[in-house]
């Protein structure tokens, strides 16, 4: 069946159906799907749009359905046989040239400044062809000169030339190459070295996509390209402009213009960016992007070097010289600078990343860490490696001193820590966790492979297998990295690492639970029995009881806080080892964990904990003996506990509030509502569960437990309860609910205890009076003293009977 050329169809759409009311028969024949003229029998056959078949043409009708945007011709059924169908027609895509390149110039790239990595890479890819081809035909490096790459800049004119003495190109090759939209020479070379028996080894060639040469269009509004090649005997000049959908070429006919083989570039850069032709950025873009090219890369730049001149002397000084005849003249002087123009090396091509590395030293390795990365200090360690096998690649890491200045990498996902090389062109620093997770993001380095798969811009790479490969063997490396640096026999270099650097690993135990053998190793805390220097987990295990099956912990706010808990009392006593989670992301770290070495990490804060000392029948006599106790206890609290129990973890303290099992402790839930949203409530189940814990051995229990069973509605005994849970509350870490309630109950408890305590009884300031006036009142109030006379020493007042005046006794 064929169809309708587009350009039929809406010409039809456009004029209507009575200009074509024989269009069927007339498409048929104008068209170029027509298979029909010229045949010997000179009727017009012609299919019908639908329905391969016969139709005389008189006859024909033809419908438009414009709702549909269809054109429909009349059906007739076939009376050929089947072997007479005519054949299927293969066509080839095409593409709209000015709108191709319009993608490439303003769609394929993100960023301007690549243009001349991209030229360079072309450059060095001619450099290497003719390298190369030199081994069997030397005759191809006659008369040419040195294999380098030159770029000469006219900063006020807004000109570019990048010039190579490369293998350069012949006339087909330019329509060829540049004609041709993603037609690579470099493609084809590789193709026929892989083709031919003689093939050597990889040289090494970096573009393959045939588009790199048309990114120079993003600052360029006209390129010429003058280029000529050993195979050939003349010079031909390209020329093409931005927004042109052709190109000329011509043959170099200007003697000053001819070059003795290669190419040169000339860019004439656009109004917006004639910035790129000062030498000092060309410089530093040479630097940054293709500082490893294996071809030495020369840029013209202005030089100066200083001499000194002679200075005409001043009238009045010179009379004052002639005076002194004795004293010697100098002549004098002055320095000045000379400023001349000349080509500069730019590159380093041997990077040492390629080097053997035993033949590098640690000061090298320095040095290139601080030229890299702008750094100040040496790093803290260094990891120099080369990978082989499903992906090959060089890389050197390194773990920096201090972190980063002015912000926290640990919240930004994209780095610019890991420069990425493929044959040793950088590719890009800015990457999305690809090549490494977000909490190793403060690892530097440099990442060289010539097997990478990048899209066709070569700035982003793209999500594969080889990359995944890639980024667990660096993510493997660094874990090396930092276990050298731990056991390491200066502790302090650890020290400064964890400081700088520990909540990036702790991060990584949330977000990465692949490697959480290998990030346990390296973490750190405080302890109940070291707390001023952190210990590691295995330290921690060397420091087990036999019979303990758990690791505990117990989250605060600071080691202070934490080694205060009531939660600790119990295991103080046992001499068991508590972890001190004291920084704010620890506790969520270790939850992820969930244990090391066969051994659960327990949080004792939590309710239902296990010490390994239980005794049955010693347990059930106490809830025998308290279970009105905790009835009466939860009855008062109701809602605000889940239930009342009688606790083995405390020895000292009255009463501990715990956390459900699975829920928030006091720690996580501070932590939750200062969160920057603060909104919980689609939380608060995790929050809801908590557990009363009593102890029966303190004499406030005791004295509650008689209350229960001689006086249960007695007002101050359900005072006490009130002000038990309140504290309880906070000694165990949660807020609150109302503070003011529990500061009322405490000072009115404080005004009970204190009461008269340091102030003067009244009774001592009335004694005079009460003598003389009323001695049975003061008689009465030694024999029954109040409270304000509860003295530590009980002072005896002597009774004097009253006598009549002249009597004698």
């Amino acid at each position: 069946m064929h169809r309708l050329p587009r350009r039929s169809v809406s010409a039809i759409l456009r004029h209507g159906g009575a200009r074509y009311r024989n269009s069927a028969a007339l498409i048929s024949c104008a068209s170029t799907h027509c298979g029909s003229v010229g045949e010997t029998d000179g009727k017009v056959r012609w299919h019908s749009v639908l329905v391969p078949g016969k139709c005389n043409p008189t006859n024909s009708t033809t419908q438009f359905n414009l709702k549909n945007g269809m054109y429909f011709g009349n059906r007739y059924e076939s009376t050929a046989a089947a072997s007479d169908a005519p054949p299927a027609e293969t066509y080839e895509y095409q593409a709209e040239v000015s709108r191709l390149m319009d993608l490439i110039v303003n769609s394929l790239y993100s960023n301007k400044e690549v243009f001349l990595r991209e030229l360079i890479s072309n450059a060095s890819d001619a450099l290497d062809k003719l390298r190369f081809l030199s081994v069997t035909q030397p005759e191809l490096l006659k008369g040419g000169g040195d294999l380098d790459i030159r770029i000469q800049t006219d900063k006020d004119n807004g000109i570019i030339n990048i010039i190579d003495s490369g293998i350069g190109m012949t006339r087909q090759e330019l329509i060829d190459c540049l004609g041709t939209i993603a037609q690579s020479g470099t493609s084809k070379f590789l193709k026929a070295l892989k083709d031919s028996k003689d093939a050597g080894s990889d040289t090494n060639l970096i573009g393959q996509f045939g588009v790199g040469f048309y990114s120079a269009f993003l600052v360029a509004d006209r390129i010429v390209v003058s280029t000529k090649s050993p195979k050939s005997d003349k010079q031909y000049v390209w020329q093409g402009e931005v927004n042109a959908s052709s190109y000329t070429i011509q043959e170099e006919t200007d003697p000053e213009k001819l070059i003795p083989r290669g190419t040169r570039i000339t860019l004439y850069l656009k109004r917006d960016d004639k910035g790129f032709a000062h030498p000092e950025r060309i410089e530093k873009l040479v630097k940054n992007y293709s500082q490893f090219v294996s071809f030495p890369i020369y840029t013209w730049k202005e030089k100066g070097f200083t001499k000194e001149v002679e200075v005409d002397e001043d009238p009045a000084e010179s009379k004052t010289d002639e005076q002194d005849e004795k004293t010697e003249k100098k002549k004098k002087t002055k320095t000045v600078v000379e400023k001349y123009w000349d080509w500069d090396l730019t590159n380093e091509t041997q990077p040492i990343w390629l080097r053997n590395p035993k033949e590098v030293n640690t000061e090298d390795y320095n040095e290139f860490y601080k030229k890299t990365f702008n750094e100040y200090l040496d790093p803290l360690a260094s990891s120099h490696f080369t990978t082989e096998g499903e992906v090959e690649f060089r890389s050197i890491l390194y773990v920096p001193a201090v972190p980063p200045m002015g912000k926290d990498d640990i919240v930004n996902p994209k780095t610019k820590n890991i420069r990425l090389y493929v044959k040793r062109v950088f590719i890009s620093d800015d990457f999305d966790g690809e090549l490494f997770p977000r909490y190793l993001s403060f690892v530097k380095g440099v990442v060289d492979s010539n097997d990478l798969p990048l899209n066709v811009s070569r700035e982003i790479l793209q999500e594969s297998r080889i990359v995944r490969i890639m980024r667990k063997r660096l993510v493997r490396k660094a874990f090396d990295m930092i276990l050298g640096i731990s056991m390491s026999e200066n502790r302090e270099d650890y020290e400064k690492f964890w400081e700088n650097f520990g909540k990036h690993l702790k991060l990584g135990c949330i977000e990465d639970r692949e490697n959480h053998k290998r990030i346990a190793p390296l973490l750190r805390f405080f302890s109940s029995q070291s707390e001023d220097v952190m210990i590691s987990l295995d330290e921690y295990l060397e420091n087990m009881k036999p019979e303990q099956k758990d690791i505990y912990y117990v989250a605060s706010d600071s080691v202070t806080s934490a080694s205060n808990t009531p939660f600790l009392e119990k295991l103080l006593e046992k001499d068991l080892e508590v972890l001190y989670l004291v920084d704010p992301i620890d506790e969520v770290a270790i939850q992820n964990l969930k244990s090391y070495k066969e051994k659960n990490f327990i949080d004792i804060s939590k309710e239902d904990l296990d010490l390994g000392d239980k005794n049955e029948e010693k347990e059930k006599e106490i809830k025998q003996e308290y279970g009105q106790t905790c009835d009466w206890i939860k009855k008062r609290l109701g809602d605000k506990v889940a239930s009342v129990q009688i606790s083995n973890r405390l020895s000292s303290s009255p009463c501990v509030l715990v956390s459900g099992k699975f829920g928030w402790s006091a720690n996580m839930e501070r932590l939750m509502k200062a969160q920057t949203v603060g909104d919980t409530s689609s939380l608060e189940y995790m929050r809801g569960r908590r557990v009363f814990e009593i102890n029966p051995e303190h004499p406030i229990i005791k004295n509650l437990n008689a209350a229960s069973k001689t006086n249960p509605d007695d007002e101050d005994a359900i005072r006490a309860i009130d002000l038990l849970y309140n504290t309880a509350l906070v000694s165990s870490g949660f807020t609150p609910e109302n503070p003011a309630e529990l500061g009322g109950k405490i000072y009115e408890m404080m005004s009970l205890a204190l009461s008269g305590k340091w102030s003067t009884p009244a009774a001592e300031i009335q004694q005079p009076e009460l003598q003389q006036h009323n001695p049975e009142i003061l008689d009465a109030e030694v024999q029954h003293p109040g409270p304000q006379h509860n003295h530590p020493e009980t002072v005896e007042a002597e009774v004097v009977e009253p006598v009549e005046a002249g009597s004698q006794k």
